[in-house]
């Protein structure tokens, strides 16, 4: 998890855990792997992680979370964030004080995804939550939660003030939100601009794993995500599931988006989709 490649500037880690000794163990082994800063993940709403007491469990536990952060940064001397939730459930609303134990701990930052443990990822982020944490701490304050589109991110910033806005599920299949981030006018990806890059990110993937159907399949997920919202979408989904090899994968998503394209601008594509795997 953390290979990376040398112009990945800085590197940022995150890293979980419930207990002083294994988080100051794991903050050092990515230090030594080329970390600049780690990033605690106090958010997590997965059982397997809270039961062990990481993740948000730490979220009912300011006390153990701020000792946490307090021992990491004096042991391994670099910037430490927290990446937190609202609190664990609606009863439970405690991210500003979470954010001021943090930030008296040590915290250089902490990003807020405005969403309880209990709502996981359903319903909506109430961006109320990160101006008011905002305003209840002098670190920076990063926003999360329904940035879907670079709008969305545009619009956090203005009506939160946040210093910055994190971006996850919205950039899957979709690794142009950031340049659109820097240069508005870039329009939206069209399907033929999704295939090249399926061909580019399948290359690279199958030469990091290795073995053929072990990378294949780890890269099943990555072409439900490319194939969002494109007409098609449902039935290439189905498909792309059970290939098994990379001449599978092109020939299939050659003929997807292919046809996707067709269907966006009604006119023969002028060069040939199918391209070389290298």
């Amino acid at each position: 998890y953390l290979t990376h490649a040398s112009d990945e500037q800085p590197f940022w880690v995150q890293i979980f855990g419930g207990d002083v000794e294994s988080m100051v163990a794991g903050g050092a082994r990515a230090l030594a792997l080329g970390a600049k800063i780690l990033d605690i993940n106090m958010g997590c709403p997965v059982r397997k992680v809270t039961k062990n007491g990481a993740g948000s469990a730490l979220l009912c536990d300011p006390t153990r979370a701020a000792a946490l952060v307090a021992a990491m940064c004096k042991q391994l001397q670099v910037p430490i964030t927290a990446k937190i939730r609202a609190g664990w459930d609606v009863d439970s609303h405690n991210y500003e004080e979470m954010g001021r134990a943090l930030q008296d701990a040590g915290c250089a930052a902490i990003a807020l995804h405005a969403r309880t443990r209990a709502q996981g990822y359903s319903g909506q982020a109430d961006w109320g939550m990160i101006a008011r944490l905002r305003a209840a701490v002098q670190v920076p304050v990063i926003g999360n939660g329904d940035v879907k589109v670079p709008a969305d991110a545009r619009r956090m910033r203005a009506v939160t003030g946040c210093a910055g806005v994190m971006i996850g599920r919205a950039a899957l299949g979709n690794p142009w939100i950031f340049e659109q981030l820097r240069q508005p006018e870039v329009p939206p990806p069209s399907p033929a601009r999704r295939w090249r890059q399926v061909q580019a990110h399948l290359q690279d993937h199958m030469a990091f794993i290795g073995d053929v159907l072990a990378g294949v399949k780890r890269f099943r997920p990555h072409l439900m995500w490319y194939a969002h919202g494109l007409q098609g979408a449902t039935a290439f989904r189905r498909q792309a599931m059970h290939l098994e090899r990379v001449e599978d994968v092109l020939d299939c998503c050659a003929a997807f988006f292919l046809q996707a394209e067709s269907a966006a601008s009604q006119e023969p594509m002028p060069f040939d989709l199918r391209g070389a795997l290298g």
